[in-house]
């Protein structure tokens, strides 16, 4: 496990295992927030995230979070191993509401609000989203996936690393 994907619905943790990830393997770890979004809420241009995301993906060792459809293949294509944190919906809104109003080291912004658009994509993200992940990662069966449809299957795969290192 040198390349690392941590993908899955707005809300569900993937940042926080992502840092958790992080910890125990000491691999590198990139947000693909950090790399689109500028602290004034404007984007960087697709040419511009995606030469970043080249240079990350160039390099040997990496864990990069976030879904960001439209950059996924090439990420899947380079990566080892993908980490789907796949919830039901309420609990990613709860993890949404919860993260509202702190200071995060994946978003260059405080968020003040669950806004509407947002809490429709959450919503949204199994019936528009998943299916697009599926068929991708269905393409990409070689590589390492490991599914987790609830925090408490994430939290011992955590515990593992945690304890014994990176090949738990």
């Amino acid at each position: 496990m040198e390349k690392v994907m941590v993908i899955g619905c707005p809300g569900a943790g993937k940042s926080t295992f992502a840092r958790r990830l992080r910890d125990g393997t000491g691999l590198p770890l990139y947000y693909l927030d950090m790399l689109w979004h500028r602290p004034d809420g404007t984007t960087v241009s697709r040419e511009a995230f995606d030469a970043d995301l080249e240079r990350i993906l160039e390099g040997e060792r990496w864990i990069i979070d976030g879904n960001y459809l439209r950059t996924m293949e090439v990420r899947l294509r380079a990566c080892d191993t993908v980490f789907l944190l796949d919830y039901p919906v309420e609990l990613c809104l709860a993890g949404a509401r919860e993260r509202v109003g702190k200071p995060r080291e994946d978003m260059p912004w405080v968020e003040r609000e669950l806004d509407r658009e947002f809490r429709r994509w959450i919503l949204d993200f199994h019936q528009d989203q998943m299916p697009v992940m599926e068929e991708l990662l269905g393409r990409y069966r070689e590589k390492r996936l490991i599914h987790f449809h609830s925090r408490e299957e994430a939290e011992e795969y955590l515990g593992r690393i945690e304890k014994i290192g990176m090949e738990a």
